[in-house]
């Protein structure tokens, strides 16, 4: 297994394949100066929540050159770990059901759960394989990586987007998305010792 691409976004720097991005937000809105930079024809963006905002951005860093891009593929899955997962929209969800001024919101009621962030890549990208969100106490290079060695057991799986996205407000989130292929013949190997380089970048 070879990482192809890896993306680390933290709220005011964005690292792709090592080299870092010219960046002048910070935040919430460095999210959507990406959208602007490099995506622009995925209006939806604007809807999501932040966590599926940081997932959807890193995957298009990693995929955004890929040949045959939207092709449907059900070789590819995405595998995300989190601490908090979508626990900043939990909050803000709870706003909308508290207090007098109760008034639910559906539109953020579909953000609170826990794999939204997978799904919305999936969907975006027509990945048709194993998408699953793992919660875990913090990064574990060691668990992420036999994640994806178990998906790639399945016979079906010979690619995924994976990695660690973690959201707690605007100000304070990290992705850190690789493009792991089975039989890649270039890239970087996919070990705990480059995930944690590549961390410390």
């Amino acid at each position: 297994m070879k990482i192809v691409h890896s993306v680390h976004i933290l709220p005011d720097a964005v690292r792709l394949d090592g080299v870092a991005l010219p960046v002048e937000e910070q935040g919430a809105e460095l999210l959507s100066a990406l959208y602007r930079a490099y995506v622009k024809d995925y209006p939806k963006f604007f809807k999501m929540d932040l966590l599926s905002k940081l997932g959807v951005i890193a995957t298009e860093l990693l995929v955004k050159d890929e040949p045959g891009r939207f092709t449907p593929r059900e070789d590819r899955a995405v595998l995300l770990l989190s601490h908090s997962g979508p626990l900043c929209d939990d909050r803000n969800y709870q706003k909308t059901i508290s207090g007098d001024d109760y008034f639910p919101s559906p539109a953020l009621f579909v953000y609170t759960l826990a794999n939204i962030v997978t799904g919305e890549i999936a969907i975006r990208n027509k990945y048709e394989g194993d998408t699953t969100a793992y919660g875990l106490e913090a990064f574990d290079p060691a668990q992420l990586v036999a994640v994806v060695r178990d998906a790639f057991e399945d016979r079906v799986t010979t690619s995924a987007i994976c990695g660690w996205a973690e959201c707690i407000d605007a100000g304070n989130f990290e992705a850190l998305l690789l493009l792991v292929e089975q039989d890649a013949p270039e890239g970087r190997p996919f070990t705990v010792q480059t995930l944690e380089e590549i961390k410390k970048a």
